[in-house]
């Protein structure tokens, strides 16, 4: 078994790490949805996608719940704010370096003028 991330923000990039898992929540992002449903686009098992959905329960993007027989995946999208905001930092810090690279062009267009 493999070991568990010391915090969410870890455990959640670890999930989003996987094309399927992704692929999971963009169709979660529509609605909720069964097992079958899930594994249809896909060329796996109903385990194997159970599996995923355990991957992305743990980190905290899905939950799911028990209707009768159906048990259906919902997203969860406030587990991605932690994501947004540790991202926003570094979107600032690359606004910043091309605001400066800017600068430096124009300053380079002048001196060939």
């Amino acid at each position: 078994m493999t070991p568990q991330p010391a915090d969410p923000l870890s455990a959640t990039f670890a999930a989003l790490a996987d094309p399927t898992r992704r692929a999971i929540l963009a169709r979660l992002s529509r609605g909720e949805a069964s097992v079958t449903d899930l594994a249809r686009p896909f060329a796996m098992s109903g385990p194997a996608v159970s599996k995923h959905l355990k991957v992305l329960e743990k980190a905290g993007l899905i939950s799911r719940s028990r209707e009768a027989q159906w048990r259906p995946a919902r997203l969860e999208p406030a587990a991605l704010k932690a994501v947004t905001a540790w991202l926003d930092d570094y979107r600032r810090l690359w606004e910043q370096s091309f605001d400066r690279l800017d600068d430096y062009l124009a300053e380079l267009q002048k001196k060939e003028v």
